[in-house]
């Protein structure tokens, strides 16, 4: 009994060793073609899989923050072995690539979180309307991976006179309870969208689409409204100015559709009339100016509205001539009965207001004119 069960025994140890060493082949140390690290050391458990109790044992030191470095196989193995970790697999890998964790701060999030420290502070305004200039050329930041926390302030200075900054910057971090410090210096100044000349402008020119263009310049430097570039097409300017200025809503206006001494056609509109005649500009004017012309007719002069380009209008209301009634037909004329001819060279004397004697009234001849009346009230 004692013999069967010592066999049994036995029998079941050599079950159990080729387990054993399938488990022990199994969990071999293999290198790693491609190690991520987020430390600054380089750790046995970093490069190869089934480390042990070796896993923690520093063997390089890391690349700098967020860059690729290689290793030749040989070197690796050379170095695991002096750390007494041997039987490494390494299969077909000739050289392992060590890359290092970083969170990296670009040069616009630095400027960004300054800006957003200086919101509508110290007589600023938005945060996207202020450019930010550091002392010392930044163009990115690269922080320990670890440092997953906000640029948070907690020491904000500003010099509203010279814009010059000073402003400290807490960021929490996960491997360590104290956060790290940043510290950053430099100027700050508000600035606005502004329309630009890409050329010298003289009075008289219109405005093109490629005569301005639109650049952030200081407020300070607009004294008043700053023009944007669609409002400012199509427009002329009050002054001459050169290229690189920028353009205030001031500067600005309406070109201008009648010139001083241009020759212009005046319509005279009264209700059931609508007439034209010539004359010539006594002052420039945009469209809806009240300007003043002359009649070369009756040589007097007139207030009138300019309604397009050489054109003014004189409406009857504005007259101090006394209007012809509103003229309709009722049902007291007869069909066969022609409408009451209105005296049109009358009406026109008083419309311009020019002196003639009833005998001139009869002989009147308006050149260049076009008269539309309506037909006389019956009695």
């Amino acid at each position: 009994m004692i013999r069967t069960t010592l066999a049994t025994i036995s029998a079941l140890l050599l079950l159990m060793l080729p387990a054993q060493a399938a488990d022990d082949f199994i969990a071999a140390p293999t290198l790693r073609a491609s190690v991520t690290v987020t430390s600054d050391v380089v750790r046995v458990g970093d490069l190869i899989d089934n480390a042990g109790s070796a896993a923690l044992i520093p063997v390089y030191r890391s690349p700098d923050l967020g860059t690729t470095g290689a290793l030749p196989v040989a070197q690796v193995l050379s170095v695991l072995r002096a750390k007494q970790v041997i039987g490494v697999m390494t299969g077909d890998i000739r050289e392992v690539q060590v890359t290092r964790l970083a969170r990296t701060l670009a040069n616009k999030d630095l400027e960004n979180a300054v800006a957003s420290a200086l919101d509508r502070r110290f007589g600023l305004g938005d945060a996207a309307n202020i450019t930010v200039t550091f002392d010392r050329g930044v163009a990115e930041m690269r922080l320990d991976a670890s440092n997953t926390g906000a640029l948070q302030p907690v020491a904000t200075r500003y010099d509203a006179r010279s814009g010059r900054f000073d402003i400290a910057f807490e960021i929490n971090n996960d491997s360590n309870p104290a956060p790290t410090k940043l510290r950053f210096t430099g100027t700050a100044i508000e600035t606005v969208e502004v329309a630009v000349l890409t050329r010298d402008i003289d009075r008289a020119d219109l405005l093109k689409s490629s005569d301005v263009t639109l650049e952030r310049r200081p407020k300070a430097e607009i004294a008043g409204e700053a023009a944007s570039r669609d409002r400012t097409v199509g427009m002329q300017l009050r002054r001459p100015m050169r290229a690189g200025t920028p353009i205030r809503v001031a500067d600005i206006v309406k070109p201008d559709f009648v010139q001083r001494d241009q020759n212009v056609t005046i319509i005279y509109q009264v209700p059931g009339l609508y007439l034209t005649t010539r004359g010539k500009a006594i002052e420039s004017g945009a469209e809806g100016d009240t300007v003043s012309v002359l009649n070369l007719q009756s040589k007097r002069t007139l207030t009138g509205v300019v309604t397009g380009r050489g054109q003014i209008t004189i409406q009857g209301a504005s007259q101090s001539a006394p209007m012809a009634p509103a003229v309709e037909q009722t049902s007291s004329l007869k069909r066969d009965e022609a409408p009451a001819p209105v005296d049109t060279a009358a009406l026109v004397r008083n419309l311009v207001q020019a002196p003639a004697s009833p005998a001139q009234v009869a002989q009147a001849q308006i050149p260049q004119v076009r008269v539309s009346q309506a037909p006389a009230k019956s009695e």
